[in-house]
């Protein structure tokens, strides 16, 4: 039986792609106060040692991703606000829709920048079935750094 984590959970909770246990990001929560420390990652998993940037300026490509999610997630307010409220040339419904789904793009932008190295980094580094030999981080490691 395969002890593999699940591939879309790993990403969610922003888990390595090679082992899918390390955290990349040193502070679990996007939404923190201090705006600077959003992209504080660890330059290499602390479970499998595998490097996340993997070359110099590797990260540019992460917003071809951002932009990617941010029409997806434009396109689902859409739909659901127009599903809800009804969309219309006479009335200012999609000056609310505008606004609404500025909003919340704002709202979800730390998520999102995360997410998106995530993504971009699950597309270049696969998933190693000997990662799972490796402790796991949650018994007796501190990786308070």
């Amino acid at each position: 039986m395969s002890n593999r984590p699940n591939y879309f959970l790993s990403m969610l909770k922003m888990k390595c792609p090679h082992c899918r246990r390390g955290d990349m990001f040193k502070n679990k929560n996007p939404f923190q106060l201090r705006f600077s420390k959003i992209f504080e990652m660890y330059d290499r998993c602390p479970v499998c040692n595998q490097k996340y940037e993997l070359e110099t300026g590797f990260w540019f490509g992460t917003g071809y991703v951002s932009y990617a999610l941010g029409i997806a997630l434009s396109v689902f307010n859409l739909i659901w606000y127009w599903f809800f409220f009804g969309m219309s040339w006479d009335d200012n419904s999609m000056y609310w829709w505008l606004g609404i789904n500025g909003v919340i793009l704002i709202v979800l932008q730390p998520w999102l920048m995360r997410i998106s190295r995530v993504i971009y980094l699950y597309f270049f580094v696969y998933y190693d079935e000997d990662t799972a030999q490796l402790p796991d981080p949650g018994h007796g490691h501190d990786h308070s750094h």
